[in-house]
């Protein structure tokens, strides 16, 4: 059996309190979504999509194609049984209800204040609804093996499983719901600099595997 490694989920601005989440992260399935949206209307178009002859004229058959952007869904386990067992008071005490309040500060729209801080909309005295006037929701790192990915939270789904005399849950299963936030931000070309460095090591790696297949 793999020993888990750390997974992390890092708030990237200024907020009271700072947010960071960090879970053993060794999942039998993690789900990455790229979905492609084809509208061609009334144009003069084949089914499917344009004609074309040359490869420099893709750009042309390309028309009325939106890539929309990546997701991740992923389940994540919060389990505090070792700390408990090796005297931990906090996890004694509060099983996982920390990390779980971390989770639900995550997803919950913010407002900021002087100086950039941000802080839950919940305690500000704006009174409006959620993610209404100034209110944002935070922009998050997920960070795992050799990725940094800037992510929206879209959602949160929690099972808890285990509980202290208390009712406190010290064991859940999360499932969570992430969109990735693309552009010219550096954590997002960083990543899109390493997948074409790594797509060329591939294509190099095929190109020899089908020399060698003609010799």
């Amino acid at each position: 059996m793999l020993n888990p490694v750390k997974g992390f989920l890092l708030e990237y601005g200024v907020a009271m309190p700072p947010l960071v989440l960090a879970f053993d992260f060794n999942p039998q399935q993690l789900t990455r979504n790229r979905t492609v949206t084809i509208t061609l209307g009334s144009t003069q178009s084949t089914r499917g999509g344009f004609d074309f002859q040359l490869p420099t004229e893709t750009a042309r058959v390309a028309q009325g194609v939106s890539v929309e952007p990546e997701s991740f869904d992923v389940e994540i386990l919060l389990d505090a049984t070792d700390r408990m067992n090796d005297g931990d008071a906090i996890a004694r005490d509060l099983g996982v209800e920390p990390e779980l309040a971390t989770l639900r500060s995550m997803v919950e729209p913010k407002t900021q204040g002087p100086g950039g801080v941000q802080v839950l909309a919940g305690l500000s005295q704006d009174g409006a609804r959620a993610f209404q006037r100034n209110q944002t929701p935070s922009v998050l790192l997920f960070v795992w093996g050799l990725h940094v990915l800037p992510v929206f939270l879209k959602g949160v789904d929690v099972t808890e499983s285990a509980h202290l005399p208390s009712l406190v849950p010290y064991r859940a299963t999360v499932k969570l719901s992430l969109q990735v936030i693309e552009g010219k931000n550096p954590f997002y070309l960083m990543e899109k600099v390493k997948q074409v460095g790594l797509a060329a090591i591939n294509t190099g790696r095929s190109a020899a595997a089908a020399i060698g297949g003609l010799l």
